[in-house]
């Protein structure tokens, strides 16, 4: 099975954003066409400290970079639109806890939810 080779690399950016990093690179086809590859590399840390990177590849060809990008922006302004550019996500938040701290918690508290009436939810 022959493997495949990547094209060699004729523009490149990266952004760096926690433990994810995105690549943008432009190729070169055989036809000595361009296209690029949008590349996502997360970290990941086992617990000896060893890591490893998991990466997602996307191929983005000149005949689908004007649909590609509509679709793109209506779906950021989409989000910017109904949730604004807030990160919202408990992970980001500067107070966040590992779940197993709010599993004690839950556990210590719930006693104290015995006169729930569904008029107040």
């Amino acid at each position: 099975m022959a493997e495949r080779v990547e094209q060699e690399e004729i523009f490149s950016q990266v952004l760096r954003a926690g433990r994810r990093t995105y690549f943008f690179d432009v190729r070169s086809t055989k036809a000595d066409d361009y296209y690029l590859t949008i590349t996502e590399s997360k970290k990941f840390t086992h617990d000896d400290g060893s890591f490893h990177y998991q990466k997602h590849k996307i191929y983005l060809y000149k005949e689908d970079f004007t649909d590609f990008q509509e679709m793109l922006t209506k779906a950021t302004d989409y989000i910017l639109n109904e949730k604004g550019d807030e990160v919202i996500s408990e992970r980001h938040q500067k107070d966040f806890k590992k779940e197993e701290d709010d599993e004690d918690e839950e556990v210590k508290t719930s006693s104290s939810f015995t006169d729930i009436s569904f008029d107040d939810i």
